[in-house]
């Protein structure tokens, strides 16, 4: 492979990551990410959408309030009343303390967190939990549906545009699908 090819791949790999990593890690920020401030809720509405079409990226568990939504569609409860259990669960959850030397970076146990996050949201909201997680769970995986589709368009695009070659964009998707970057693993 030629060394332009490489550091074609090696960039479009670390976009991809990015990207994929952004969306897959939205609903585990959900839980940690903390919301807001009065002032920087009135901005959100004029934050650029990203390439997927979602607002900037912060606040709600970075989905822009969707979570919230189709959580209280799933669930059938009021949008209002998740997106205030949510604003609560990531309010106590949220770090007291920064990262301790040499753990930086590190991921929280991400199935422990959405236990933690689906056993919440049922007692605030009166739900059975195993409701939550369920409601949960078909969230994640049609955000992982739609990211892998997203992923695949570009790469179609990529290949056309013939910026990276069939088996480049086929070593990235499964890349991807193996968590090896972007952290898209089953």
């Amino acid at each position: 492979m030629s060394k332009t090819k490489r550091i074609t791949l090696g960039i479009a790999a670390g976009a991809l990551a990015l990207g994929a990593g952004m969306g897959v890690t939205g609903m585990a920020t959900a839980a940690t990410t903390p919301s807001p401030s009065a002032t920087s809720s009135t901005d959100a509405g004029t934050r650029p959408a990203d390439p997927g079409g979602k607002p900037g990226g912060h606040g709600h568990g970075r989905d822009g309030g969707q979570i919230a939504s189709q959580l209280a569609t799933k669930l059938g409860v009021d949008e209002a009343k998740v997106t205030e259990a949510l604003k609560a669960f990531r309010q106590a959850n949220k770090p007291t303390t920064p990262p301790s030397e040499g753990t930086e970076g590190t991921k929280p146990d991400r199935t422990a967190q959405e236990a933690a996050l689906a056993k919440s949201l049922a007692a605030a909201l009166g739900v059975d939990e195993a409701k939550v997680t369920s409601a949960l769970e078909e969230i994640r995986t049609a955000g992982q549906a739609e990211r892998a589709a997203a992923l695949k368009t570009r790469l179609d695009k990529a290949v056309t545009d013939g910026k990276l070659t069939q088996a480049e964009a086929d070593a990235v998707s499964k890349a991807v699908e193996a968590g090896v970057i972007g952290g898209g693993g089953r």
